[in-house]
């Protein structure tokens, strides 16, 4: 299995290279290495290559290409592939800063691919007229490894130790997603709470991000990380804005944040409130003073049948069913030249791009 990274930039080549490494996982992960200022023809004929070279060495046996993003055709409409796979994570063209030729290459994924997946039920209901074979399949959960921030007695990390409870806690990227104005009315509303963000800051500028001595930003952090975090965490805080770029997203922290056993609050995202809204799972508040009003609510102790709903909700979701699920679709298709239930991707091709 290969993994086509975006290209990176390294200023101390003056010719494009493109490295292959294989992960702990067996993945083999493939980076084009540009010099800087490198032209596009050529960073794209670069990625054209090595997709060719990853073809050569596996000739005759089946092939998936596995699409997180319709940009990726811009350097293998050409080649061939037994079964086609659009990961639709995010409507990635309602991003800030997304290419204009985005929507087209689209629409071309949508003719290409044997099946569609979607990372939520919102953008499902988008995308199931557009093709005849979509499927929604919701974000999923490594509840083993989120789990671990239930246990007492973990350190808390170092950069966080000093910060005063209660603690409310976001954790991925930031960027226009963000209700930076809600997280500012908020941190102001109850200067006693301590607000703490992990992640890095995209194509926003962080001098942007509302300050304060109740607002800290720390930064990207490990995922292996996280729980240690969490763990010392009172509250989840999902202040999500309500815009274009968060209209269908399906946020895979809303189970992990359960996971973890923290109670939730979020804006009032639609694959958010339902199912997790809708069944008491997470509060959801859409103003400084509906946010401030959840917290005080989660704080005084969340209802006692809370964490045994919580569980019983989570007990049928994980990445292994996801794959599972998926791979029997794949498969249904008929255009693999294999039976079994072996999963059979020997290529993989993309982008990697989503919340």
């Amino acid at each position: 299995m290969y993994f086509i990274e975006e290209p990176q930039y390294d200023a101390s080549i003056r010719a494009p290279r493109v490295n292959f490494k294989v992960d702990a996982s067996g993945v083999t992960v493939v980076v084009p290495v540009l010099p800087p200022n490198c032209p596009e023809r050529l960073a794209l004929e670069t990625q054209r290559q090595a997709l060719k070279k990853v073809q050569a060495a596996h000739r005759g046996a089946p092939s998936i290409f596995w699409y997180y993003t319709p940009m990726a055709l811009l350097f293998s409409a050409d080649a061939d592939c037994d079964l086609c796979v659009y990961d639709c994570m995010d409507e990635l063209a309602a991003f800030r800063g997304a290419p204009t030729e985005l929507q087209r290459l689209e629409k071309l994924l949508m003719t290409r691919a044997d099946v569609v997946f979607t990372g939520g039920r919102s953008l499902f209901e988008a995308k199931k007229n557009k093709h005849a074979n979509v499927h929604a399949f919701p974000s999923s959960i490594d509840a083993k490894h989120f789990a671990v921030a239930r246990r007492t007695g973990a350190p808390d990390p170092a950069d966080q130790a000093g910060i005063a409870r209660p603690r409310m806690g976001f954790f991925g990227v930031v960027d226009e997603r963000m209700d930076v104005d809600l997280v500012a009315a908020t941190a102001a509303a109850r200067p006693d709470w301590q607000f703490v963000f992990l992640g890095p800051v995209v194509k926003i500028d962080p001098a942007d991000l509302p300050r304060a001595e109740n607002i800290h930003w720390l930064g990207g952090k490990r995922y292996d990380d996280l729980p240690s975090y969490l763990a010392h965490w009172d509250v989840g805080f999902m202040p999500f804005a309500m815009n274009e770029a968060t209209r269908f997203i399906s946020p895979t922290k809303t189970p992990e944040f359960l996971a973890a056993g923290l109670p939730v609050v979020s804006t009032p995202i639609r694959d958010v409130v339902t199912p997790y809204g809708d069944r008491g799972l997470v509060e959801i508040a859409g103003t400084a003073d509906e946010v401030v009003a959840s917290i005080e609510r989660l704080l005084a102790g969340p209802k006692p049948d809370w964490r045994a709903r919580v569980d019983a909700f989570l007990a049928d979701m994980s990445w292994d069913r996801t794959f599972a699920d998926m791979n029997r679709i794949m498969l249904s298709t008929g255009a693999l030249p294999l039976d079994g239930t072996e999963a059979p991707a020997d290529l993989k091709t993309g982008v990697p791009l989503g919340v």
